[in-house]
Parts: C-alpha cells; structure tokens; sequence
C-alpha cells in the first residue's frame, strides 16, 4: 500500500455492494407468488415465536420501553404486550421476542442466520408510518408493504451469506440483520437512493458483533436479543439518514480503515448471484422443535428411535451421531451446560432429550428438566462424527440438505437401525408436509397469549393471501396486542 493511497482525500463513487443493495431495495418487483405466499407463513410463524416467547421471564424482563415510563402516546404496539414505544426500541422487543426461542426461521449457507429477525425493525417502522399517516388523514400502510420489505430483507441478508462467512473470521450474522434492516426501512421511510447508501455505509461502518455468546464456553442469552438489536440499530440508522445524515461512500473498500481491511482480512465480498426473491422461496421453517438448525434432523431421528430406548437406558453402550461439519462447528458442545441458551446450542442435549422423552419443546432447555442426571449420563455415551456426504450436500446448491444420523448402541452387542434424515421438516422439499404443523404452530403459540376472540380475527386474516395483504398494518398488531388478563405476567405492562 503507498502513501498516497492513504492520504487521498478525493471523494469516490459509493462501493459497488451499497449501490447494489440500494438499487435493489428501490427497484425491485418483489412479485413472486411462491415468495410472497411464503412470507405470509414466515410473518405467521415470526409473530407465533414472538407471542410463546412472552411465557419466558428471561425474555420479559428485557422489554419495554429503555427507561420505566418512557412510552410513546399513539406508538408501536408490541405483540402480547400493553406497550406502546418508540419504533427503534419497538424493533428491539419485537425482535428480541421473534428470536428468543431459537423458533423462527432458518437460512444455512456459508453463513448461518435467522432472515426473520428484520422483521422487529420492519413491523415496528411500518406500525409507526401507519398510525402517523392516520393522525394525518393519510393512508395506513398495509400487510403488502410488510411483504415485500421482507422479501428484499431476506434477500439481502441470504445472498450476502451464501458465499461470505463472516462466523470464520469470528463476527456473527447479526450484521446481516442490521444492514437488511437499514435498507428496507430506510425505503419504507421513502428515503432516496443517496439515502438508503448512505444509512447502509453507517451500517457496515457499525462493525460487527463478535460470536463470543453463541460458543463454549460463553454461550449465554445475548444470542436471544443480539438480533432485536441489530434491526433496532437498522430503524435507527435509517431514521437518521432520513434527518439528512451523511454516509461514507467506501466504508467496505477503503484502504486500512474500510470493513474488509479491519474485519474480513482484506477480502472483497463475493455475491453468487443477482438479488432476486430466491431466498424467500428456499427458507427453511422450524416447525416441530425449538432447535439450532443443524440439529433438527438429528432430533428427528432421535425422536424415530425413543420407543426403542426409552426403556433400556442403562443398557446404552455409546450413541453415535454422524452430522455435517457445520454443526461440529456450532453445536457438538461437551461439559457442563450452564443456562436454556447454552442448552439449545449443544447437539448431545437435544438428541438426548428426543430419546429420553420423545420431544423437543423449549421448556425442556430450562433448569427443572436440565436436572434430570440421564440427560448427563446420555450425553458422556455420544459420539459425534462428521460425515463427509453430509457436509458436501450441505453446501451442495442442488441439495442444501442438513443430514444427520443417529444409531444406538446396547452394551450386549445388539444396536437400533442407523436413522438417516437428509432434510427437516421445514426444508422446502418438505412444504407440503411442513405447512399444515406450521398452521398448528401458530394457533398453539397465539392461544398461548392472545385472547380467543384475538384468535380468531388473526386467523381469518392470515387463511387467505390476498385478506392478509389488504389488513391495515396497525390493525393486525392491535389484534395482537390485546392480551387476556389471566395471562398478565412479569409487568403491569405485560
């Protein structure tokens, strides 16, 4: 590098991935059936995750508003809560009570991530718009508005993650979050092109999260609200480039000090293809079990072999699990397991708990069935190996197949089948067995919370495409935010 190259103070054209990221958010038709009819699923599924989270003090007692008191007259209303905040803490709960249970949806690629979690910033700006422009004799927004914002977030974050892995490097995907955010809402603000790249230069310029809290032996419950506050730096990032805030035209490329210098060890990011709605249309959904990802398919085969087991416990000589190398890297976690978010991130915990119990539900990462010394003893007999197919039909573009295996060994020779699973419930080629449990999850999580005759409109909203389209954003969250008072918990406010 010359001298020169760091003293040149000549202004130039914006990096090439905020230019691209910009003209995508303002110029694409986001006109997918199949994109759109699966959003209006992956918005059903987030607000269902967001409703059962409530049931958690862990997660209750990290929402509302920043101060006690500080409500907004007329604001954002937060699902399953009396609150009304400001939209950049609104986009806080909301996305902290999305991810809380590691419930909501998946993308796997190079890097991992949860594209759902934008939506705490995109419900939170669009309830906000939509109760402004009412107070002002102007439109609301509506369902529509929300879709196509989360098919171009999704977007963002997936393709970006396919071939660029910022987990190698030590960063966690949250900045994936927080850029798609800044974007989408920065454009739902009506902000220009100048605009939307100078709100997203702030956002790369951010840095990144370190993955200090998803791994042993730090693994703890900012994995839970990590991502609400990525889409509530997104609503506020976007707020200040509508204020007239200025940007940072090579805040990636700029030598020394830009983002793949001091972060990504000087590389560029490569994008494999253009930004269209793919991601949207290959989400992989959780439909049956409160897991990391890489681990659904183990459970399921866990869950296939408990009738064989469950009364031969002692009888277990080692269990073998084969897997991809991606979750060896995430999940294979020995030793003690200090907390639910520590639980839900060990592979030998939840296959455990799928052969003792048959079942995977998120009580089962708290402390009172933790205790249970078979879960311990069952963990010290695994054996977790990577298969090599796995790992290839991983990242195999054709496939993107998260296999795992599952065999159990008996102390007098004998064994179970080995139980293969390539694909989840929730992966695409599952759709239409996945769907209807997805439907079922919903409604199970709604009632959770939400007042019956609540239900019943939300349910009436989201049966047809084109009804939930047509909602008014700020009526679809005041169905959900009345709250029964038999289910008061935690707050006055909650």
């Amino acid at each position: 590098m010359t001298h020169a190259s760091l003293t040149d103070n000549n202004h130039p054209d914006p990096d090439a991935i905020l230019a691209t990221i910009a003209d995508y958010t303002l110029n694409f038709k986001a006109e997918s059936i199949a994109a759109r009819e699966t959003a209006r699923f992956c918005l059903m599924d987030s607000l269902g995750c967001a409703v059962l989270a409530l049931s958690y003090p862990a997660c209750t007692k990290l929402l509302g508003p920043v101060v006690p008191g500080a409500t907004l007259s007329n604001g954002v209303r937060v699902p399953g809560t009396l609150y009304q905040l400001d939209p950049v803490q609104a986009a806080f709960n909301i996305g902290t009570m999305i991810r809380w249970l590691d419930f909501n949806d998946t993308w796997l690629a190079a890097e991992w991530g949860h594209p759902s979690d934008n939506l705490g910033g995109i419900l939170a700006i669009a309830d906000y718009l939509s109760r402004k422009n009412i107070i002002e004799g102007k439109k609301p927004l509506v369902i529509s508005d929300v879709i196509t914002a989360m098919i171009k977030a999704y977007e963002i974050q997936g393709i970006i993650a396919q071939e660029n892995s910022f987990n190698s490097v030590g960063l966690d995907h949250v900045l994936l979050v927080r850029v798609a955010s800044t974007a989408v809402i920065t454009a739902l603000l009506g902000g220009s092109r100048e605009q939307i790249i100078n709100a997203l230069a702030n956002a790369w310029i951010d840095g990144c999260a370190l993955r200090t809290y998803r791994h042993a032996p730090n693994t703890g419950s900012r994995k839970s609200w990590a991502a609400g506050d990525a889409t509530s730096r997104g609503v506020r990032l976007a707020l200040l480039a509508m204020q007239g805030e200025m940007g940072y035209a090579s805040a990636l490329t700029a030598k020394t000090w830009g983002f793949y210098d001091v972060l990504f060890k000087g590389k560029a990011f490569q994008l494999k293809q253009d930004f269209s709605s793919y991601v949207m249309e290959n989400i992989l959904f959780k439909v049956a079990f409160p897991a990391e990802f890489h681990a659904q398919t183990a459970v399921e085969a866990a869950i296939q072999i408990h009738p064989q087991v469950k009364d031969r416990l002692d009888d277990i000589d080692k269990v073998v699990i084969q897997t991809q190398q991606s979750a060896i890297r995430i999940i294979d976690k020995t030793g003690e397991l200090n907390n639910p978010a520590d639980r839900d991130h060990c592979l030998q915990y939840m296959v455990a708990i799928a052969l003792l119990f048959g079942r995977l539900t998120a009580n089962d990462y708290e402390q009172a069935i933790a205790a249970d010394p078979r879960i311990a003893s069952l963990r010290s007999k695994m054996l977790v190996q990577e298969n090599k197919q796995f790992s290839l039909d991983y990242l195999d573009p054709n496939k993107r197949s998260i296999a795992n295996a599952l065999q159990v060994f008996f102390n007098d020779g004998t064994h179970t089948e080995n139980i293969t699973v390539e694909y989840p419930l929730g992966h695409k080629v599952r759709r239409n067995e996945g769907i209807p449990l997805l439907k079922k999850k919903f409604a199970d999580n709604l009632a959770s919370r939400i007042p019956s005759q609540n239900c019943v409109k939300i349910h009436d909203i989201f049966a047809h495409q084109k009804t939930l389209e047509t909602t008014a954003v700020n009526e679809l969250m005041d169905c959900l935010s009345s709250v029964s008072t038999s289910s008061i918990k935690c707050s006055s406010q909650i």
